[in-house]
């Protein structure tokens, strides 16, 4: 039953571009038709011939003949035609006959085959991170020790849990956290609190207005409404002997766990591979960039951010927009025409566009994006806009 619900909203979704192709603008420059090579995406391939890449799913046509939509692959042909006035992107394979292209490009085990975005960058995002609820939070079994009491374990050693009640064999994850999102300041905004040396470095709270940090009173180095854990599995664990501290054995790694790491189920969230691209009638406001992938000096291309709105606010996967930085506010030493302004005084700069963010995954009120395109870095405390809004 979910499954042909998921296949009726996309259909709906189909008709709905099909209906909005009108509106898309095709590049002057388009290619008549391009040969996809490995490496490509569908993100990349349709920027040949849009203004607008994120509108792609309007002109890219799913064939309601076929139950799987068809892959692209290297050496097929795309090809831009119009049909009663209408935008339509056709494929030819290898000298077959032209088949209209869906949207719905999954990725899959052959290697070979393109996908909507470049999956491998997002998979770590979508696969092992999770943000927890701070009642979900509340109470988390963690590691206590160690075998041998070394600071890390991997594969094949044991660790000690506290405050786990299981049975012996049961599977668990163990997931490190990476951030506390948390409300703070009048009016609240979200800010993100690093776990670094214990709770005891925080970064500064932004002041947009001045484009400048504050710094944060000792005092306040704490979350103190949080609003989100984010937590990232470093391995998995399956119990060999319960009890008040249990025994566990670490099956599966993809780093050391450490004491201090946290104990969550097993949860096959499972993940949306296919993405449909698209705009908000009406973007939030005060929607920003959260953090960059690890980059306090900013992300580009197909590197990922975190945003300051999930599911509460409206936001879905796929949602695109424009991310602008914020002009600084600089003192004007030369003046302009003697007179007319005066030396000294503040202005601000204007903003200007970094790039166009995709969200492909949410959460109550955050959510993870990809950068697709621009020229410059996308920083943190961008703002974030409609995709139309470009400067």
């Amino acid at each position: 039953m979910i499954r042909a619900l998921i296949h009726l909203t996309i259909a709906a979704i189909m008709l709905i571009g099909v209906a909005m192709a009108q509106d898309v603008a095709v590049r002057s420059d388009h290619p008549d038709e391009y040969v996809v090579v490995k490496g490509d995406t569908l993100w990349d391939i349709s920027g040949r011939f849009l203004d607008k890449p994120w509108q792609w799913p309007a002109i890219w046509h799913a064939n309601p003949q076929i139950e799987n939509p068809h892959l692209i692959y290297p050496g097929d042909v795309v090809s831009l035609v119009y049909v009663d006035g209408v935008p339509q992107l056709r494929l030819n394979r290898n000298g077959a006959n032209t088949v209209k292209l869906s949207p719905s490009i999954r990725v899959v085990d052959r290697d070979d085959a393109i996908s909507a975005v470049p999956f491998e960058s997002i998979a770590p995002f979508v696969r092992d991170l999770r943000v927890l609820s701070p009642s979900e939070f509340e109470g988390l079994p963690y590691v206590v020790a160690n075998e041998d009491e070394r600071r890390t374990a991997t594969y094949s050693d044991q660790a000690y849990v506290r405050g786990l009640d299981a049975e012996v064999g049961e599977e668990y994850v163990v997931a490190r956290l990476m951030n506390i999102y948390d409300m703070i300041g009048s009016p609240p905004e979200i800010r993100r609190v690093l776990p670094q040396d214990g709770w005891r470095v925080v970064p500064n709270v932004w002041n947009r207005d001045q484009h400048i940090y504050n710094q944060v009173d000792p005092w306040d180095r704490r979350p103190k409404n949080p609003l989100g854990y984010e937590m990232y599995e470093v391995s998995r664990v399956r119990v060999t002997q319960s009890g008040d501290v249990s025994v566990v054995d670490i099956i599966r790694d993809r780093t050391e766990v450490r004491p201090g790491d946290f104990i969550l189920p097993v949860s096959d969230m499972g993940y949306e591979s296919v993405f449909y691209p698209s705009a908000m009638d009406e973007v939030p406001e005060g929607l920003r960039v959260l953090a960059t992938s690890g980059q306090r000096s900013g992300v580009g291309l197909y590197q990922i951010v975190s945003i300051n709105g999930g599911t509460n606010q409206g936001i879905q996967p796929g949602n695109v927009f424009s991310a602008f930085r914020t002009g600084q506010i600089v003192k004007d030493r030369t003046g302009f025409r003697e007179g007319s302004f005066s030396k000294e005084a503040k202005v601000r700069l204007p903003e200007a566009f970094d790039g166009l963010v995709m969200v492909f995954r949410t959460f109550d009120d955050i959510s993870y994006g990809m950068v697709m395109s621009g020229s410059r870095v996308v920083i943190e405390f961008d703002v974030l806009r409609h995709p139309d809004e470009r400067m």
